[in-house]
C-alpha cells in the first residue's frame, strides 16, 4: 500500500471516530428525554425496596449518560420497619444510581454505585437491645445472595451496590426517642469486598443538639470494618478499627455528660475488635497529654498513656481477662480483672512508686479548688486486690425497738470489719504538702491504707423483718499533722471508689487553721484573719464524692461564717450504699476560746470567751456565743439558712440576749461616743475606720432583762429588728414601760458620708401606763386609771442634748378618771411672791384636780412638748389647758392660765 493510500487509510479512521463521538454526544442530549423513565422509576424503587427490605418512596427519576450513565433519584426516603418507630431510616435529597453498562446487554438492571450527599441516617436501638440496622443488613444480604436468573452461578446472584454518603448526618435513637448524639459531617462507603464479606469506612464529627459546642474541639471519629455474613448481627465475625482523634477534653466532656467539669487538655483514643459481639477480643489505647483544670495551668501537666485488653460478650454483658497497663510520672500502675455477668466483678491494682503529685494532679482535675501553688511529694507503692465475700460471710443486722439498723460504735460512726472483699495495702512514704502559703510544709514520713469494710444493714419495715446487711469496701488510714494546738489534729479517712469520708478532732491554731483552711479550697478565708486567740477545738466529719465538686466557701458575716468555711448552700439529694450523699457533706463543731474579732463596722474589738459552731452539712448554728463589748456583755446564737431562693429571706437570724443594759453605753460601744474632750470619745475616735461602716445584713431578735433609757427603764424588753448595711429597722418592740405596755417599731441609721450623727425613727403605742409612775417622772403626782397614748418622734445625736434639740414629732394621749397635782414639799404660791419666785413654782390648772377624760394632741419640737389641741371633761364642762414639757433629765412641767369651753 503506497504512503497517500495509507494516509487517506488513517483520514478516514479519524472521520469515523470523531462521528462516533458526535453520535454519541447527540444520543446523550437527544435520546434521554425520549426514554421513558417513568418506567424506571417503579422498577428502581421495588429494586431498592427488594434489596433494603423497607418500603422506598422517591418523588422523581432522571437519567443521565455523562460523564457516566446514571439515574438521579430526588428526596429518597427508606421507611422503617415499625418495630423500630415511624421516622424514616434514611432520607436523602439528592441520590445518584450509577448503572453498570454490561448488565443493560444483558438484559437486566443492575446498580453499581449509589451516592447520596447530605443524607439522614437514623440508628435505632431497642429496649430490648435490637439495632435497626441488624434487619436491614441481614435483608440486603440475604438479597445480595438470591438466585435471579442466568446460566452460571455468580451471574445469578444480585451483587449489592457499593453504597457511600458524603457530608450526611447519622443520628442516635433509643426506641421512639431521638438522643441528642450524632456525627455531622459524615463521609461513609459501604460495599460488598466479596461473596459474604462487607466493607465499612467512616469519618465523621460527633456532635450533640442539646449544648452549644465547639465542633472543631471536638475531634474526628474515623472507622473500617470488615464483617462477614451470619444469621445475626451479634453472630457476624468481625474487624474494627476505631480512632477518635484530635478530641479537646474540655468539649469531649460537654459532648458526652452535657457541661463542662473544667478539664482542660488532648486526648486520643484506639480501639480494635476482633470477632463476634458474643466474644470479642478488645485492644484499647487512650493517650492524654496537657490534663488539666481550666483555672491553672502547672508547671507539669498530667499526661498518661493507657493500654487495656480484653474479650467482651454482648449477650452476657461481660468481660473477661482485663488488663490495663500505664506508666505514670516515673512509675507504673497496672490493672487486671474479671467482670463476669450476674456476680461482681473482681480486680486488681499494682502501684509500682506512683507519684503522690500525680494523686494530686488527678485530685485537681475532677474537683476544683485547689491551688497550684500546691506542690506534693512522695510515691505509693502496693497492691490492692477485690474478690468479693460469700454471702455467709455478710454480718447479721443489728435488731432494736425501732427495728433493724446499721451496726454503729457508742459515737456513732460506722461498725469498720477488718475482713473484707479487699485485701492488701498500699503505702504511701515520704509524703510532704507544701506551697500554697503554708508556713510549714505538712509531712507524714509514712501512711498505710488498709482496706476495711463499712458494715451497713438495710432499714426493715417491720422490727420482725430480717435483712441482709450490706458491705461497702474501702480503704482506711490515720495520720497525725501537728498543727500548733496542745493535741496534734487527727485525721481518720476512708477512700472508697465512689467518694471520700474522713473524721478530723484536734487542736489547731487559727494561723494554721487558716492556712489548713486555704488548703482546703474553702473560699474568703481572708475573713478568718480578723479573728486572733486561743487554739480552736475541731471535730468534724466529711464526706463526699469524687466528683462533682461542691466548693466549701466562708461568709462575708463574721465571725460566724467566716469561722464556719461553709456557704448557705443546699446539699444534692440522694446517698449511696455507704452513706455518702451525691453531694459533699459537713458535720461537727468547731470550738473558739479566748479569741476577739475586729470588724470595720464596730468601733473595737469583740471579746468572744467561749463560741461554739455546729455544722450539719450546710445549716450551721452558733450557739452559744459569750461575748463582751467594751462594757457590754451578752450572749448569742445565730441561724445561717441551708438554702433559699430569694435572698430577702436566706438573712442569717440571731438572738442576742442582755441583763441590765444601759442604751447610752449600748450606743457608745458599738456606734462610737461624741462627746468631745472626753477619754472615751478620744479612745474610740482613733479606734472607728476612717471610711463609713458597712453592717452585714441580719435579722433576729434582742431581748433584755431591763433597758435604762435616760430616766425611762423598759423591763423585760424584746426587739425584732433587721440589721441594713447602713443602720437597722426595729420591726417589733415590746416592754413594760411604767406600770403598763409599750409596742413600737422605728428605724435607726448609722453614720454615713452624707451624715454626721446617727438618726432614729421612732413609733410607739402605750397601754395602760400607770399614772403615779408617769407623774413621778414629771415630778407630779398623778392618779386615776391607766393612761394611753401613741406617738411618733424622728430625731438624731449621741447625747441626751442631740436627742432633745433634734426630736420632733407628734403625741396622741386618752387619760380618765385622773388627778394632777404637786407633790408633796413642793412650793406653791401665796400671792405675794415675786416674779422670780413666780417662776420656780408650779402652778396646777384647777380642770385637772379631777376630771373623767382628759384627751389631747400635742407637738414635740425644739426639745419641748407643746399640747396644741385637747380638752378635759368632767361631767358636761369642757375646758382647755396649755402645758408644754421641757425634755431633760429629769423633764419640766408648765402650765398656763386655764381657757374654759361653755357647753
Amino acid at each position: 500500500m503506497t504512503e497517500d493510500a495509507q494516509g487517506r487509510q488513517r483520514k478516514r479512521g479519524r472521520l469515523r471516530l470523531a462521528l462516533a463521538l458526535l453520535v454519541v454526544i447527540l444520543a446523550a442530549l437527544i435520546v434521554p428525554p425520549w426514554i421513558g423513565v417513568n418506567s424506571y422509576k417503579s422498577r428502581i424503587t421495588q429494586l431498592m425496596a427488594s434489596s433494603l427490605g423497607r418500603p422506598v418512596r422517591l418523588s422523581s427519576v432522571e437519567i443521565r449518560l455523562l460523564p457516566r450513565p446514571a439515574f438521579i433519584l430526588t428526596d429518597l426516603t427508606v421507611d422503617e420497619d415499625p418495630a423500630y418507630g415511624a421516622e424514616p431510616v434514611l432520607h436523602a435529597n439528592t441520590v445518584t444510581a450509577f448503572i453498570k453498562l454490561l448488565s443493560l446487554w444483558r438484559g437486566r438492571l443492575e446498580i453499581g454505585t449509589i451516592s447520596v450527599d447530605e443524607a439522614s441516617l437514623n440508628v435505632v436501638r431497642t429496649s430490648e437491645g435490637r439495632w435497626n440496622l441488624d434487619s436491614l443488613f441481614s435483608t440486603a444480604a440475604a438479597h445480595a445472595g438470591s438466585v435471579v436468573g442466568g446460566t452460571g452461578p455468580d451471574s445469578q446472584r444480585k451483587p449489592l451496590p457499593y453504597l457511600e454518603a458524603t457530608n450526611s448526618r447519622i443520628n442516635i435513637k433509643n426506641d421512639a426517642e431521638k438522643l441528642p448524639y450524632s456525627l455531622v459531617s459524615t463521609d461513609l462507603s459501604f460495599w460488598q469486598e466479596e461473596p459474604g464479606e462487607w466493607r465499612l469506612r467512616l469519618r465523621g464529627q460527633p456532635a450533640r443538639t442539646d449544648v452549644n459546642l465547639d465542633l472543631a474541639d471536638t475531634g474526628e471519629v474515623r472507622l473500617e470494618a470488615t464483617m462477614r455474613r451470619a444469621a445475626e448481627l451479634r453472630q457476624r465475625p468481625v474487624h474494627l478499627d476505631l480512632e477518635w482523634r484530635e478530641a479537646e477534653l474540655g468539649q469531649l466532656t460537654r459532648l458526652l455528660f452535657g457541661a463542662d467539669p473544667g478539664w482542660r487538655g488532648d486526648l486520643r483514643g484506639d480501639l480494635q475488635l476482633d470477632g463476634t459481639a458474643d466474644a470479642a477480643q478488645i485492644k484499647t489505647r487512650l493517650r492524654a497529654t496537657g490534663v488539666h483544670r481550666a483555672e491553672f495551668a502547672p508547671a507539669e501537666p498530667m499526661d498518661f498513656d493507657a493500654n487495656c485488653a480484653f474479650v467482651y460478650h454482648h449477650s452476657q454483658h461481660a468481660i473477661d481477662d482485663l488488663k490495663c497497663d500505664s506508666p505514670l510520672g516515673d512509675g507504673r500502675i497496672h490493672f487486671t480483672g474479671d467482670m463476669p455477668a450476674g456476680t461482681p466483678p473482681r480486680f486488681t491494682v499494682e502501684m509500682d512508686h506512683i507519684p503522690v503529685a500525680a494523686g494530686l494532679d488527678a485530685l485537681r482535675t475532677v474537683r476544683s479548688g485547689f491551688s497550684p501553688g500546691l506542690v506534693a511529694s512522695g510515691t505509693i507503692s502496693g497492691k490492692i486486690a477485690y474478690a468479693p465475700l460469700p454471702p455467709a460471710s455478710a454480718a447479721p443486722p443489728v435488731k432494736t425497738s425501732k427495728g433493724l439498723r446499721p451496726a454503729r460504735t457508742q459515737d456513732g460512726k460506722p461498725v469498720l470489719v477488718n475482713e473484707g472483699p479487699l485485701t492488701g495495702s498500699l503505702t504511701v512514704e515520704g509524703f510532704q504538702l507544701s506551697g500554697d502559703g503554708l508556713s510549714t510544709p505538712i509531712q507524714v514520713p509514712k501512711v498505710v491504707l488498709e482496706p476495711v469494710v463499712i458494715g451497713s444493714v438495710v432499714q426493715g419495715r417491720k422490727p420482725d423483718r430480717t435483712l441482709p446487711s450490706t458491705q461497702t469496701p474501702a480503704l482506711a488510714a490515720t495520720l497525725e499533722i501537728p498543727a500548733g494546738g496542745s493535741a496534734p489534729l487527727t485525721i481518720a479517712a476512708l477512700l472508697k471508689l465512689s467518694g471520700y469520708a474522713a473524721m478530723i478532732h484536734g487542736h489547731a491554731s487559727l494561723p494554721r487553721f487558716r492556712e489548713l483552711a486555704r488548703l482546703a479550697g474553702m473560699e474568703n478565708t481572708g475573713e478568718l484573719d480578723a479573728l486572733a486567740g486561743d487554739p480552736v477545738v475541731v471535730d468534724l466529719s466529711a464526706e463526699g464524692p469524687w466528683s462533682p465538686a461542691e466548693r466549701i466557701s466562708f461568709s462575708s458575716v463574721p465571725p460566724v461564717m467566716a469561722v464556719a468555711g461553709v456557704s448557705p448552700a443546699a446539699p444534692p439529694e440522694g446517698a449511696d450504699e455507704s452513706g455518702i450523699r451525691e453531694g459533699n457533706s459537713l458535720t461537727g463543731t468547731v470550738t473558739l476560746r479566748n479569741a476577739n474579732w475586729k470588724a470595720d463596722f464596730l468601733a473595737s474589738h469583740v471579746l468572744i470567751s467561749q463560741a461554739t459552731l455546729h455544722l450539719d452539712n450546710t445549716a450551721l448554728r452558733w450557739d452559744p456565743v459569750v461575748f463582751s463589748y467594751g462594757p457590754v456583755k451578752g450572749t448569742a446564737s445565730l441561724n445561717l439558712p441551708a438554702s433559699c431562693d430569694v435572698a430577702a429571706s436566706c438573712l442569717p437570724h440571731f438572738q442576742v440576749h442582755f441583763g441590765d443594759l444601759d442604751a447610752s453605753v449600748l450606743q457608745a460601744a458599738f456606734l462610737g461616743a461624741h462627746e468631745k474632750g472626753t477619754m472615751l470619745s478620744t479612745l474610740i475616735e482613733r479606734l472607728r475606720p476612717s471610711t463609713a461602716p458597712v453592717w452585714p445584713p441580719l435579722e433576729g431578735a434582742v431581748n433584755a432583762d431591763s433597758l435604762i433609757l435616760g430616766p425611762v427603764t423598759l423591763r423585760e424588753a424584746t426587739a425584732t429588728l433587721r440589721v441594713l448595711p447602713t443602720g437597722a429597722e426595729i420591726t417589733g418592740l415590746d416592754a413594760a414601760l411604767l406600770g403598763g405596755r409599750v409596742h413600737g417599731s422605728g428605724t435607726l441609721r448609722a453614720v454615713g458620708s452624707n451624715q454626721e450623727k446617727p438618726s432614729y425613727t421612732l413609733e410607739g403605742k402605750f397601754e395602760r401606763l400607770k399614772p403615779a409612775a408617769v407623774g413621778q417622772l414629771l415630778g407630779l403626782r398623778f392618779s386615776g386609771a391607766g393612761l394611753d397614748a401613741e406617738g411618733k418622734i424622728e430625731l438624731s445625736g449621741f447625747t441626751d442634748k442631740d436627742l432633745a434639740d433634734s426630736v420632733q414629732g407628734t403625741l396622741n394621749f386618752d387619760w380618765r378618771y385622773g388627778t394632777v397635782s404637786l407633790p408633796a414639799g413642793a412650793p406653791r404660791r401665796n400671792g405675794s411672791e415675786s416674779p422670780a419666785a413666780l417662776a420656780k413654782t408650779a402652778s396646777i390648772p384647777p380642770a385637772l384636780a379631777h376630771f373623767d377624760r382628759w384627751t389631747a394632741q400635742a407637738e414635740i419640737a425644739n426639745g419641748m412638748i407643746a399640747l396644741k389641741k385637747n380638752q378635759v371633761q368632767r361631767g358636761s364642762h369642757k375646758q382647755a389647758v396649755e402645758a408644754t414639757l421641757t425634755l431633760g433629765n429629769p423633764p419640766k412641767v408648765a402650765f398656763a392660765a386655764p381657757t374654759e369651753k361653755k357647753p
